[in-house]
């Protein structure tokens, strides 16, 4: 098994040493290898081979409707599901968190900007209902909008990473789709600015 792993370990061109000081030291991941660019600190629950917690909604490859053009993202709120089109009639699925009761909404967007740790900056009205909430938070770990945000048309809206992946599922949101960081990182890597976003009820 300690060969297997460092073999495994080699073709990455990471050492054993190696990963035992990012173990020790979990700010040094210098040509992010392991977190892809962000420090080691700032990513929760992140494993060796999958860059983090895989959520409670495994994301997979789909057979999907083909009539949609690849790199469509496809938001399915009834099922909780967000579907990125590879074409050739498949998709890959993400488990995500929506709006709750009364936030819910449907509509074709486009991907207007793309953030990596995105600040957050809640809107008067969501601070209205939650007089707690701050004006302004800059972007980390510690950021309700996780490790990366894709930003819809001239909306409030946005597909997000979570602090909170117990809620990928889950109908909690004012009006945004939510994913596991580890699932964030790897749409933000595929979806590029200007692809479609269409949100069905």
């Amino acid at each position: 098994m300690l060969r297997l792993l460092t073999v495994a370990l080699a073709a990455a061109g990471i050492s054993l040493a190696s990963a035992a000081e990012v173990s020790a030291n979990p700010a040094w991941d210098p040509e992010g290898r392991i977190t892809g660019g962000a420090p080691m600190s700032s990513v929760r629950n992140w494993n060796l081979f999958g860059g983090g917690s895989s959520g409670p909604i495994p994301r997979q490859t789909v057979a999907f409707d083909s009539r949609h053009a690849p790199g469509t993202i496809v938001v399915n709120t009834r099922e909780r599901r967000l579907y990125f089109v590879l074409g050739g009639g498949r998709a890959i699925r993400y488990g995500i968190g929506v709006g709750r009761d009364g936030f819910q909404w449907g509509g074709v967007h486009r991907i207007t900007a793309k953030k990596e740790w995105p600040s957050w900056t809640p809107p008067a009205q969501m601070r209205r209902r939650q007089p707690g909430l701050p004006a302004f938070m800059k972007g980390g770990p510690d950021n309700p909008l996780g490790a990366r945000a894709l930003y819809l048309g001239s909306t409030l809206y946005r597909i997000h990473g979570s602090n909170e992946p117990e809620t990928i599922g889950t109908a909690v949101s004012s009006g945004c789709f939510r994913m596991t960081n580890d699932d964030v990182i790897d749409l933000y890597n595929r979806a590029r600015v200007g692809a479609t976003v269409i949100v069905t009820r």
